[in-house]
């Protein structure tokens, strides 16, 4: 067994590690509830694990840019973490969606980006290292506005009806899935850089497999309530999608960019991590008997399919003009 093998190995059983605390602590809150082996250990281990392979990728360089392009990367920010969840807030109100599919739709606003973010920026002839920053960033600030604006939401659209959750708790949750994992691959790279260039390929593989498996269940497990509700969810994920696209895309020309950097800012300000967003919508509200994953979780799961046929033309235009 060779060097970045053991590495390999080591690093997984540090995750399983970590999440077992999230599994654990679900344990304990539904003890006379039958376990959801989904909910409970598949996607807070596969979450974990995809933002670990973020991690692996970073390095504390990439912070750098908030002091270098400050403007660039102020734009970004103010986007994800303020004007994004006001249009989701927006969509979900005049689209009047259910309470559920409203209180998703904010979660999915919520996410930060991800890996996905990264490579179409990388594809788009963006400026890569500011997605990586972008991503890092708020991946680390979402631990905090996250569980605060789903609260909220949960208020505004469920009212009654909605289940009590302990936004402190989510919080730390949030942080042992999602920002832990990063720091444990950046420390990896950080003080072995040779090792995480050597398993970065595989990881990244099994990631976004995980990734497609995520989003497939996310459907097929609630498929009679996506058809229900496909005629206003649908269009809520896509307006969504595109308004922060053109959003992101304007803001950055108005103040001057260079187009590499405007590219960047508009795929960050339209691109979320899906699974923060299935996984998170589990974590709030258990499936319903017979489910296999949350109707919270339903939202992300959609927008991860349609956000790449939305995204194909942005794509098209911005390689094309990067080749001129």
């Amino acid at each position: 067994m060779n060097g970045s093998f053991r590495v390999l190995i080591a690093c997984l059983l540090t995750i399983a590690v970590l999440s077992s605390g999230v599994v654990a602590q679900g344990a304990e809150e539904s003890l006379e509830e039958e376990s959801n082996i989904i909910i409970d250990v598949i996607l807070p281990l596969s979450l974990a694990y995809i933002m670990f392979s973020l991690g692996i990728g970073l390095k504390i360089s990439d912070f750098g840019l908030i002091f270098t392009e400050p403007k660039a990367f102020a734009v970004g920010l103010g986007n994800q973490m303020v004007i994004l969840p006001i249009a989701g807030f927006g969509i979900a109100s005049i689209l009047d969606l259910s309470g559920e599919m409203a209180v998703g739709l904010m979660i999915l606003a919520c996410c930060p980006g991800g890996v996905t973010s990264n490579i179409l920026t990388k594809l788009a002839g963006g400026d890569t290292a500011l997605s990586i920053s972008y991503t890092a960033v708020v991946s680390v600030v979402s631990v905090i506005t996250l569980p605060l604006i789903v609260g909220f939401s949960m208020d505004h659209f469920m009212g009654t009806t909605s289940p009590d959750i302990d936004i402190l708790d989510l919080g730390v949750t949030m942080f042992l899935l999602t920002t832990l994992p990063v720091v444990i691959g950046m420390l990896i790279r950080r003080y072995s850089e040779s090792t995480a260039d050597s398993i970065e390929p595989l990881i990244g593989k099994i990631a976004a497999g995980l990734f497609i498996i995520i989003v497939i269940a996310a459907i097929a497990s609630e498929f009679d309530t996506l058809m229900e509700n496909l005629g206003t969810l649908g269009p809520a994920v896509v307006a969504l999608n595109i308004l922060m696209l053109g959003i992101g895309w304007k803001s950055a020309t108005v103040l001057d960019l260079e187009n590499n950097q405007a590219t960047t800012v508009s795929i960050e300000s339209g691109i979320q991590n899906a699974t923060v967003g299935i996984t998170v919508g589990g974590l709030v509200l258990a499936p319903e008997a017979g489910a296999t994953l949350s109707v919270l979780s339903l939202p992300s799961g959609v927008y991860g399919v349609l956000m790449y046929i939305v995204i194909a033309p942005f794509l098209y235009w911005r390689i094309g003009m990067s080749k001129m």
